[in-house]
């Protein structure tokens, strides 16, 4: 029996579409939460998105390592076309930061969360037990999860308008195989 990929060698597996959308989608949820919840003031309404925000974090690092473990299982995304070399330099590079960004934002939101002494939970379940402030951790963590938003939002601007550029400029298949056609 012939596989979708023998037939189509640029076909992706829909675990690879799968979890795809699925840590784009949180990503963009946990990351509006937080930009919403920044500025608002101390209250009942701040403490329970920061409760979401961070229960869904954790939770989508778990969703992010799978998919990094995927990745590394099935090998590296081939090109849907033939593109000029700075372009799969490009590719990759963003790629791989767009990964890096999903599993630094959440070990960073549970680095500062530890460090401040308030543990890590999903959804009231401790993964790491609330204890005393660990003030360079607090520090650090908070440092990357919140300088590292620019260039995140950069990366997925560069990474959507590349997609883009292949579906409407290079009319090639890359977009359309990430929908599953």
């Amino acid at each position: 029996m012939l596989n979708k990929n023998t037939v189509n060698p640029h076909a992706l597996s829909w675990q690879t579409i799968a979890f795809h959308w699925l840590t784009a989608l949180m990503f963009i949820a946990i990351f509006s939460v937080g930009w919403y919840m920044v500025d608002l003031p101390r209250g009942p309404e701040k403490g329970e998105l920061i409760g979401l925000h961070k229960s869904f974090g954790a939770i989508l690092l778990v969703v992010a390592m799978s998919r990094i473990t995927w990745r590394l299982k099935e090998g590296a995304i081939p090109p849907a076309a033939v593109v000029a070399p700075w372009q799969n330099i490009l590719a990759k590079a963003i790629h791989g930061l767009l990964m890096l960004a999903t599993l630094m934002m959440p070990i960073s939101g549970i680095a500062m969360s530890v460090g401040g002494g308030r543990g890590a939970d999903v959804f009231g379940w401790y993964f790491v037990a609330e204890g005393d402030k660990i003030q360079w951790l607090q520090e650090l963590g908070g440092g990357i999860h919140g300088w590292s938003v620019n260039i995140i939002i950069a990366v997925v601007v560069l990474h959507v308008a590349g997609a883009l550029k292949h579906h409407w400029l290079d009319k090639d298949n890359t977009l359309s195989r990430m929908l599953g056609r």
